[in-house]
């Protein structure tokens, strides 16, 4: 079977078809992984806000926050793995007039690290070093919003 009939509109190459696929799983999964990067910092708010003698409540918050960091690393993995096939296999962002694709992958290992320091401070929170206040962790949460939004302006756009 060299073509698919989509039902609607012009008949698509097998490939063509593969790779769409491939672009709606990188879409899911990096949907995916940005909750976690939007969510996991609003737990650090309020485990910044516990109450020394309040245990059970910080300890229900870093179980929650360990949980949710681990998921949301699992989720990450695919969302690079099918960046990366989209980029490699079907040359997406490869060749001349494609400085988006650098800006984005700038933007990608920011995000990354912004998920490893998210890690840090999970340790730190749960060792009791962690000294930064509620309201810098809102800020703090602040920082995958403005990402996100560049990258997305520069995958639809393409500006540059």
């Amino acid at each position: 079977m060299s073509a698919r009939a989509t039902g609607i509109g012009p008949v698509i190459s097998d490939y063509t078809c593969d790779m769409l696929w491939i672009k709606a799983l990188h879409i899911v999964f990096i949907a995916s992984w940005f909750a976690g990067l939007f969510y996991l910092p609003r737990i650090f708010v309020n485990l910044a806000m516990v109450e020394p003698d309040s245990v059970a409540e910080r300890e229900r918050l870093l179980l929650m926050a360990r949980k949710l960091y681990r998921f949301m690393t699992i989720l990450a993995v695919p969302a690079l793995v099918f960046g990366l096939w989209l980029w490699g296999v079907y040359g997406i962002g490869r060749g001349p007039g494609q400085g988006w694709m650098h800006a984005k992958l700038a933007i990608v290992l920011a995000l990354l690290g912004y998920h490893h320091s998210c890690g840090v401070m999970l340790r730190k929170f749960s060792q009791g070093q962690m000294k930064r206040s509620h309201i810098w962790f809102r800020w703090f949460n602040e920082v995958p919003v403005v990402l996100m939004l560049a990258a997305v302006i520069l995958v639809v756009v393409k500006p540059f």
